[in-house]
């Protein structure tokens, strides 16, 4: 076990488009031991604000870095799979950001690998460290307003221009795939979707529904369509409703005849409370709720079902462990 968070070695792996906020959080914190990008003027560039050793491979990195403690990989997500089988055969812990793959074989294949390794495998579901979430989330665990019986996301902005080999659906929805999985404590058994291209080679609006045990529901819109960005989501319990904003960090509860609007001391980035859990879950301290291997292989295989319900007009059935 190490003895502090700051004596850990993090390398990140992909600085480009959301890698760039991880190499940020890490070296505030005081982790980053090393950026590994194929980009040369990217690598450059980041290594030289952050003071760190810089890698053009992943073979390199390995090779050269021999007492990492863990390994960020934010490259594309197809390339996902062969990058992580690379960290974990050398017996490092690994953060993968989401989705773990766009395939559930290859995520299998990395948790087996994993489980072999004895290293640590997560997902970047960031949205379960969101204040809001994890305010929601007491919350209805308490059943201060009844029991939760159906959820809605809406999640829109125009297309990120460093995704290019996924959609909307394994890009975005699968943020809102994990929270409600998260709130619900459980998985679902039945996934209906309809999903569709516009403007981009891949799909850009999807709309999918869940269904769960005992009849609950979460409803998941996503497009890169328009033009605000948005990311909102309202919850029916038996005794209220509670809405909330991700990006404010706020929540609605209407009860009643009565709205209330609980008040919130500051904001807090979910990426660096996100990136602090992993740190204390490979320090060996006690850490939640990090998302587990087994939920971000469920996560693909709902995603998966999307497409193929899309694909079919008919409802996909799941049997999720």
């Amino acid at each position: 076990m190490v003895g502090s968070n700051r004596d850990l070695k993090i390398a990140v792996i992909g600085v480009g488009g959301w890698g760039k906020n991880h190499a940020r959080v890490l070296h505030d914190i005081g982790v980053l031991s090393a950026i590994c990008d194929a980009d040369a003027g990217r690598s450059k560039k980041m290594a030289d604000l952050y003071n760190t050793k810089l890698y053009l491979s992943v073979d390199e990195l390995l090779q050269r870095e021999r007492s990492l403690d863990a390994c960020i990989v934010c490259t594309p997500t197809k390339t996902h799979s062969i990058v992580a089988k690379k960290v974990i055969e050398s017996g490092i812990n690994i953060f993968v950001e989401k989705p773990l793959s766009f395939s559930t074989i290859e995520c299998e294949e990395m948790v087996s690998a994993a489980d072999k390794k004895g290293v640590i495998l997560t997902s970047g579901y960031i949205e379960r460290f969101n204040p809001a979430v994890q305010d929601f989330k007491q919350i209805i665990d308490r059943k201060q307003y009844g029991d939760l019986i159906m959820m809605e996301f809406h999640r829109e902005n125009r297309m990120p221009l460093h995704i290019r080999d996924v959609g909307i659906i394994y890009d975005t929805s699968v943020h809102d795939i994990d929270t409600a999985m998260f709130l619900f404590n459980g998985t679902p058994n039945m996934v209906f979707a309809r999903a569709g291209k516009k403007f981009h080679s891949y799909e850009d609006f999807a709309t999918i529904m869940l269904g769960f045990a005992n009849q609950k529901v979460a409803i998941i819109a996503s497009n890169w369509i328009t033009p605000k960005k948005v990311r909102m989501f309202s919850a029916v319990c038996t005794e209220g409703i509670i809405t909330g904003d991700f990006i404010t960090q706020e929540i609605k509860i209407d009860h009643g005849d009565a709205t209330l609007i609980p008040r919130r001391h500051h904001f807090q980035e979910p990426l660096t409370l996100e990136l602090r859990s992993f740190l204390s879950a490979i320090s060996g301290e006690k850490s939640t709720p990090l998302a587990s291997a087994i939920d971000a292989v469920n996560v693909t295989r709902v995603a998966e079902a999307a497409l193929l319900s899309s694909n079919t007009g008919s409802p996909i059935y799941l049997d999720l462990r």
